[in-house]
């Protein structure tokens, strides 16, 4: 179930999660959450396990190494043809 809750920025910055919200999550008392602030500027509370699994589905599909190695050989060209 999905929701809008109305919180507040307290004193240093606090800010108090609704119990209801904390209930639905599964948050309990020290529950590391990780805040991602998005480019459209909304900001998204993650558990790790959420995080994590956002970061590998990103992924999917990603030759990391091969990607390197391409850009790795693009900027050797790039000053093999500055020195000729």
């Amino acid at each position: 179930m999905s929701g809008t809750l109305t919180m507040r920025v307290g004193g240093k910055g606090r800010v108090v999660l609704p119990s209801e919200l904390r209930a639905r999550q599964g948050w309990i008392e020290g529950t590391t959450l990780t805040a991602v602030e998005q480019d459209d500027g909304s900001v998204l509370l993650l558990t790790r396990e959420q995080l994590l699994a956002r970061v590998r589905s990103s992924l999917v599909g990603k030759d990391a190494v091969s990607e390197l190695m391409a850009e790795r050989r693009a900027a050797a060209q790039r000053e093999d043809e500055g020195r000729a």
